[in-house]
């Protein structure tokens, strides 16, 4: 009777044992099967995080607008042609980069090959369009306002305004456009305006010009920075080649010394405004105006156009030499004279073609000032 019980109790314990190597077995294939799978899936992860984000043509650019949640963001995403993955592992990935909430409101280029990581990159990095606008050296202001104007796709919000009233949309009531904006190239995003450029460009010349002012020379016959101002903006208008700058600066530093006119062509056409047709005459050049500075001595009332850095830097730091005239050898570079002979010699010779016949009879050096070019 015990040895019957004993044997039933082996039996039982082996019975346990086997279950036990049974369910230990079937739990380790079951481990190795989820380590399978787990694998699989990491490696398709993976293969999605780096591998183009859409198989065929997009939209050429995404807009993140503020309040968007991922959801609405993906949903974006698969609207304009994003089609790798599932939600769920772009979720994964967001979380991943920690990008999930933290990406930025803006425009966002859809380029060909871009993976879903790079994406998601640009997106919490705020890696924005950007598009372009220039503003050209020696442009005017009504120049700069049709720039504005036909660049796309910034906001328009100062169509219809005057200048008057741009400028005082910019907290500068009273100030007179022309010249207060730097010429450069700046860079704006979707959703910016007119009125955010000018606001730079127009900071950007208060830092240049204070600048230049700062580095002026000893001598300058310039009162304030302003003057600085009017007077690089002629010679932007008056240079054709960048290394004359400094000659044509020094050229009206020393008529503004000696009391001499500037008699500068570029002035009296920034008066005669909309009546300008691409030609000076001389009743042009004895019709007084603000800025006819052949009949007004000294510098005109305002900017004539929008000098340059380089412009700014001549007007403070002009030229030495003894020229007081120049005229136009018609490839936009002068001849600079120190005597007004030398000067109307070079007139007959670049304008009227009418140079001496013998190569050492003629002039060596004139620009502009009493004569026109």
């Amino acid at each position: 009777m015990l040895a019957a019980i004993g044997i039933e109790e082996v039996i039982v314990a082996d019975g346990r044992r086997s279950a036990l190597r049974w369910g230990l077995g079937g739990l380790c294939l079951l481990l190795l099967a989820t380590a399978a799978v787990a694998a699989w899936g990491w490696v398709h992860y993976q293969r999605f995080a780096d591998a183009p984000a859409a198989s065929g043509e997009t939209a050429a650019s995404l807009r993140i607008e503020r309040g968007d949640g991922f959801a609405t963001v993906l949903g974006r995403l698969r609207e304009a042609g994003i089609d790798a993955g599932h939600d769920i592992e772009w979720r994964l990935l967001a979380r991943h980069m920690d990008a999930a909430g933290r990406l930025k409101v803006g425009e966002y280029a859809l380029d060909p090959g871009l993976t879903p990581r790079e994406l998601l990159q640009r997106m919490r990095d705020g890696r924005v369009v950007q598009y372009r606008v220039t503003l050209v050296e020696g442009w005017n202001f009504r120049q700069v306002r049709a720039a504005l104007a036909a660049a796309d796709p910034l906001e328009h919000e100062t169509t219809g305004m005057d200048d008057a009233a741009l400028m005082a949309a910019l907290d500068q009531p009273g100030q007179h456009p022309e010249g207060r904006f730097l010429p450069e190239t700046y860079l704006y995003q979707r959703g910016d305006s007119d009125l955010d450029v000018l606001r730079r460009a127009h900071a950007a010349m208060v830092q240049a010009l204070a600048q230049a002012w700062d580095s002026r020379a000893a001598d300058v016959p310039l009162k304030t920075a302003d003057d600085a101002l009017v007077l690089a903006s002629i010679v932007e208008k008056e240079t054709g080649q960048a290394h004359e700058r400094p000659q044509i600066a020094g050229v009206f530093a020393r008529r503004l010394r000696q009391g001499m006119l500037l008699q500068t062509d570029p002035t009296v056409i920034y008066g005669m405004g909309s009546s300008y047709d691409g030609n000076i005459r001389r009743r042009d050049l004895t019709t007084d105006t603000p800025y006819n500075t052949y009949t007004r001595a000294g510098l005109p009332p305002t900017p004539i156009a929008m000098p340059g850095r380089a412009a700014l830097q001549a007007a403070v730091n002009p030229a030495p030499g003894d020229a007081l005239y120049f005229v136009s050898r018609n490839d936009g570079s002068h001849i600079f004279s120190a005597t007004y002979a030398e000067h109307r010699a070079a007139v007959d010779c670049y304008q009227r073609k009418r140079c001496p016949a013998t190569p050492a009879a003629t002039p060596a050096q004139a620009p502009e000032g009493a004569l026109r070019r």
